[in-house]
């Protein structure tokens, strides 16, 4: 929507048959990501391609960068959809992170757990989101039990951090300039439920300099990636005030939708001016806010009413489309603006609508 607005026809290419992006796209291509063939058609019906999530085959994306730009690059989407090779990078290349092990065995699992001698948590290396393919870990417990149930050949076991909050920076950088330019959106905070991301706030209330940190690390991250396009960050912030970082994501990013609403631009148009050679947006904030997410629990009785939402005069619904509700699956958003005194009201009225406990209150942080 972000790129017809902009007057850019669409082609989507999907494994999926109907995917939600297909109802705005001028033409769809359904196969596999291994289908040469539709790979090679997609490639000639576009001037550039782009990524809507980084867990796509990068066979797929190298057989297209043969034949067009794309952005962000298969590079950068290879070390972002591997954690070992995400951790990698963060580490060797002096950004903040948890100490982590890679384990390949349930003897290495062992030998990595009595190294970091803490709680810990193993992570599948691909495919893992949203808390899953992530199992909890301690010193002591059933490694070759853990390795198992994880069933996967490669993955990081990662030291838990006992972090004060979790914020996320989404940078946007184009190939204008000498070295590209780079801009990130304001600093958001954002509460997690059950390793999904339930709230997130803008502007973090958090101070001055660890907002500027946060944004420094981002940027430097797009810059040593060489990312076309946008990515994200997301950080555990310290009780000092110190950041670590948690996970990149190559793309538009959950805790960004509010920005359809928050900033002059939204992520979406953002990412759509950096892919195709535009200047970027102002990312100033239009208005201070609170987005919720809308996952498929809510639909396991019945259709929710929307009305009560709908009344707010400060609320904004977004339903993606999705044909089927499961438990845990993103089915859409709301965004409250407010002022910023108001936020954590802002956010306790929509749950309320919603139906839904505070889950500020659930994990003990204010939202």
């Amino acid at each position: 929507m972000a790129a017809k607005s902009l007057g850019y026809r669409v082609v989507v290419f999907d494994e999926a048959l109907d995917g939600p992006a297909s109802s705005c796209a001028d033409l769809s291509i359904t196969a596999p990501f291994d289908d040469l063939d539709a790979l090679a058609r997609f490639a000639e019906a576009v001037d550039v391609v782009t990524v809507e999530f980084e867990n796509i085959p990068i066979g797929a994306l190298e057989f297209l960068e043969t034949r067009v730009p794309v952005r962000p690059s298969a590079a950068v989407v290879r070390v972002c959809q591997d954690r070992v090779l995400e951790k990698e990078f963060l580490k060797n290349n002096g950004f903040p992170v948890a100490p982590f092990r890679v384990v390949t065995s349930a003897e290495e699992l062992g030998a990595g757990l009595a190294d970091l001698n803490a709680p810990s948590i193993l992570k599948t290396a691909v495919l893992g989101y949203d808390g899953k393919g992530q199992i909890s870990l301690k010193p002591g417990d059933d490694v070759e039990s853990a390795w198992k149930q994880l069933s996967a050949p490669r993955a990081v076991l990662e030291q838990r951090i006992g972090f004060a909050s979790e914020a996320s920076v989404i940078c946007a950088r184009t190939l204008q300039g000498d070295h590209g330019h780079a801009l990130c959106f304001p600093v958001q905070a954002n509460v997690h439920r059950n390793g999904i991301l339930d709230v997130t706030t803008v502007p973090a209330k958090l101070e001055p300099a660890v907002l500027q940190k946060a944004q420094e690390i981002t940027s430097a991250i797009a810059e040593k990636l060489g990312v076309v396009g946008l990515i994200t960050a997301e950080f555990f912030v310290m009780e000092n005030g110190d950041l670590i970082v948690n996970e990149l994501a190559p793309r538009t990013h959950n805790s960004g939708h509010h920005t359809l609403e928050t900033t002059m631009t939204s992520q979406f148009s953002q990412h759509i001016r950096a892919v195709c050679g535009l200047p970027l947006g102002s990312v100033d904030l239009r208005s201070p806010g609170v987005m919720v997410n809308l996952l498929g629990d809510l639909w396991q009785s019945s259709e929710p009413d929307w009305q009560p939402l709908l009344r707010e005069p400060r609320l904004f619904l977004h339903l993606y489309g999705k044909r089927e509700a499961k438990i845990g699956r993103k089915m859409g958003h709301c965004t409250l603006i407010s002022t910023q005194e108001g936020l954590l009201e802002s956010g306790k009225r929509a749950m309320e609508l919603l139906g839904l406990v505070n889950p500020g209150a659930q994990s003990g942080k204010n939202l």
